[in-house]
């Protein structure tokens, strides 16, 4: 009980003073959000989160690293990121409110470019954006790419590699992902994804 009353204040006590560092150089912040270490940040001033976010160990927010004076990521209110969750934005992410993504999921809005003979890191990046509503469950080690959008309330399973968009209330999964069914409204106050599993503290 003693061990785990410390470890949870520690932890408590280090997000609380990261995301005050990040506040100081620049990133936008709400109120009771937890970033746990392990993961990295840049170009804080192009990154705006709102209230009640919960990023767990090894999160990443990786707008590209240049000059800009918009936003690259922006991220709303009570959502949940599991561990080693990496949000890599050259264009435009926007994830709404209260969505799940398990551990290891890639959300990118970006791609390289290629061509016969030349290096694809002497290309320019082909720049698009992501857009994700609200409720979404993203499964664990899953892959969101370049100009997808998710409507609110749409499933993704384990391991899916997402390279279209699909409208709200669609389960999907498979390489590329595919629509398995479009499952009927839930109703109010409706719990429809367990959280086993996560870590909430």
């Amino acid at each position: 009980m003693t061990e785990a009353f410390f470890l949870k204040t520690s932890r408590g006590f280090a997000s609380r003073l990261r995301l005050l560092v990040y506040r100081m150089f620049g990133m936008k912040q709400g109120s009771r959000n937890r970033m746990e270490g392990g993961g990295r940040c840049r170009r804080l001033i192009q990154i705006h989160i709102g209230d009640r976010n919960s990023f767990t160990q090894g999160c990443w927010l990786w707008p590209e690293d240049d000059n800009h004076s918009g936003v690259r990521i922006r991220i709303g209110n009570g959502n949940y990121f599991n561990r080693n969750v990496m949000i890599d934005a050259c264009g435009l992410v926007e994830i709404g409110d209260d969505n799940l993504f398990g551990p290891d999921v890639y959300v990118t809005d970006s791609s390289h470019q290629f061509g016969e003979g030349i290096s694809p890191k002497d290309l320019p990046m082909q720049k698009g954006r992501v857009k994700i509503g609200n409720r979404c469950w993203i499964g664990a080690k899953v892959v969101i790419l370049k100009d997808v959008e998710l409507g609110d309330n749409c499933v993704v399973g384990a391991g899916a590699v997402v390279t279209g968009s699909f409208s709200a209330g669609s389960v999907i999964a498979g390489v590329p992902a595919r629509l398995l069914r479009q499952p009927a409204p839930v109703a109010a106050g409706t719990v429809s994804a367990s959280r086993s599993g996560t870590a909430h503290e």
